[in-house]
């Protein structure tokens, strides 16, 4: 493997604060590297030191030579007056990279190639940027959150596209499933060190439990042995011979080991003082659009109590549109929205909260209330809030301009909950977040015993959160499906095969007999989660059968309850045999 990259010995302090220390790595060609660290770590500042945007105080950094290096900022600059084309790279009238940049930027729907830059959203110019990464084909790819504002179709674009050819990257993302999928090697950068996993997300999540672990058991021999050795100090004279200071020495080795702390994982916040009544919201046949552009057209939906909802679709559908018509934001043009009387709503936005720079991080939360009532006799108060969401104590009395994008975008998350909502509308809550608070904030959803929507592109956080989504299609084009992001998945693509399935039928029909060929049928995601649940019936009525047989000549039963059950049992065979029946001829196709 040819080096592209090489770390030694990098160190970075910002004043009294060490990011981190005599760190070492390395990257080959081929290599799909992901960096894993919590927010106010130093990832964003790691790969801007790498890009040659940032200084670093000792170290050494050696790339290829020549290697040609490609990096995407979290919060990519344009001269606002430049065209999207040119924006992208300086192509010279060349067609064949015009034309590139044109598929490029389709794929991410930019599509409008003379629009100046400056008209174009935050969101969009994200995507240029990207475009202009991956168009110039660095040797070296370093992107910083790549999956920010891309939707579900341009983010499963990205995937295939960096999964292609031998490509070469190190990239920052909260995106777990876009980490299992592109990245071969992680590496997580971890009180101020760093730690290389050779496989996967999933392989990282096994083996750096492995690494806690070990560590958690030798900081407890070592407080075991550190009592031992403590005395021992205390006994001995100040004069001691040579054997003496050698185990003096390693008692100070000992004891800087013992006096290890491990970030313990907290524990689990439940809350059971939060009341909704039955009644949430009903959208009574609401429509709205923007010119030809429909959002919703005679929409009609029914919250349930304690449901909790992810909405999906392509960017510029109406997501978020919905939300703000929902929150009173937004008028409807027709229909109406009626909300429960209980309902108080707690809402996290995609543009955030404005902060007083010079405020202390506890206060931000402490202005809003002292505490939290959890029921039962249990409070949480802000601090406790603040730490659950890995704000050390430190932290907490720090002030709000020295927090990092990501560290504002949790405070801002530790706001909306300290209201005490019973229903939470959560528009892109994981960008910026790191991994370890979006599994604390997913441990918090399913524990919270109100109503939840969920407005995000990511794929692993909805498939933990959410059991309904609502899947916006555009053009007024709305699908209600029960389940999650990954069960809807394999539904689509269960009901694509299905459809070709029906056009190669009918294609065959078309064709000379002595041309058909017999292609034996699938079941599609519909037909089999119809047999998953065959199953289940067929197996409560059975038993249902054996309990009325036993009934029945137990003698122990009444004359009524006889009856009663005598009319029962041929009704439940008839179901039975239907039930049954229905199976068969499921299981042959599966089979």
């Amino acid at each position: 493997m040819i080096p592209y990259l090489d770390v030694q010995h990098l160190s970075k302090s910002f004043g009294a604060l060490q990011l981190f220390n005599d760190i070492s790595f390395s990257i080959g060609e081929g290599q799909r590297v992901g960096l894993i660290a919590k927010n106010g770590t130093g990832k964003s500042t790691l790969l801007s030191i790498l890009s040659g945007k940032e200084g670093y105080d000792s170290g050494e950094i050696i790339f290829r030579r020549d290697l040609k290096v490609g990096f995407l900022e979290q919060t990519p600059r344009f001269d606002p007056d430049e065209s999207v084309l040119d924006a992208c790279f300086n192509h010279q009238g060349d067609p064949d990279k015009v034309l590139k940049a044109k598929q490029v930027l389709t794929q991410l729907k930019i599509r409008n190639l003379e629009q100046p830059v400056g008209q174009l959203s935050g969101g969009q110019q994200k995507r240029v940027a990207l475009a202009n990464v991956l168009l110039t084909e660095p040797d070296l790819l370093i992107l910083d959150e790549p999956t920010n504002h891309l939707d579900l179709e341009m983010i499963e674009w990205l995937e295939g596209y960096l999964q292609r050819g031998n490509r070469t990257l190190l990239m920052v993302t909260h995106d777990r499933f876009f980490l299992d999928r592109v990245c071969s090697v992680i590496l997580e950068l971890d009180d101020r060190t760093i730690y290389t996993y050779r496989g996967n997300y999933a392989y990282y999540l096994e083996k750096r439990q492995e690494r806690i672990d070990n560590r958690r058991a030798e900081i407890a021999r070592a407080n075991n042995l550190y009592r031992t050795e403590l005395e021992w100090m205390r006994r001995m004279p100040q004069a001691r011979g040579h054997k003496a200071r050698y185990r003096e020495e390693a008692f100070y080795e000992l004891e800087r080991i013992a006096k290890q702390r491990l970030e313990e994982r907290q524990l689990r916040l439940k809350a059971s003082n939060v009341y909704i009544g039955s009644k949430i919201f009903e959208c009574q046949y609401i429509s709205k659009a923007f010119d030809d552009l429909v959002i919703l057209k005679n929409f009609y939906y029914n919250f349930s109590r304690f449901e909790k909802m992810g909405i999906v679709g392509a960017n510029g559908t109406g997501k978020s549109t919905f939300i703000k018509m929902l929150l009173g934001e937004e008028p409807v043009d027709e229909g109406r929205i009626v909300i429960g009387d209980t309902v108080k709503f707690g809402y996290f936005s995609q543009e955030g909260l404005q902060f007083d720079e010079q405020q202390k991080v506890i206060d931000v939360i402490t202005d809003i209330a002292d505490y939290v009532d959890l029921g039962s006799g249990r409070k949480l108060s802000a601090s406790q809030l603040l730490q659950y969401f890995l704000f050390t104590p430190e932290q907490q009395h720090n002030y709000v301009y020295k927090l990092s994008g990501g560290e504002r975008r949790k405070l801002y998350l530790c706001t909306v909950l300290m209201r005490n909502p019973n229903f939470l509308v959560l528009d892109e809550p994981t960008n910026d977040l790191d991994i370890v608070t979006l599994q604390i904030l997913e441990e918090y959803l399913q524990d919270f015993p109100g109503c939840v929507i969920v407005v995000s592109h990511d794929r692993y956080f909805m498939d933990k959160v959410v059991d309904h989504l609502l899947v916006f299609k555009g053009q007024g084009e709305i699908k209600d499906f029960p389940g999650n992001y990954t069960q809807y998945r394999e539904f689509s693509s269960g009901e694509k095969e299905e459809e070709k399935s029906e056009k190669s039928v009918k294609n065959e029909k078309k064709q000379p007999a002595n041309n058909v060929a017999t292609a034996k049928r699938k079941l599609s995601y519909k037909e089999k989660r119809e047999l998953e649940q065959l199953e289940k019936d067929i197996a409560t009525l059975e038993a249902e059968q054996k309990q009325i047989e036993e009934a029945l000549c137990g003698g122990t039963t009444s004359v009524d309850e006889i009856t009663a059950l005598s009319k029962r049992l041929p009704v439940l065979k008839d179901e039975l045999d239907e039930k049954s029946m229905r199976w068969l001829e499921l299981s042959e196709i599966e089979n």
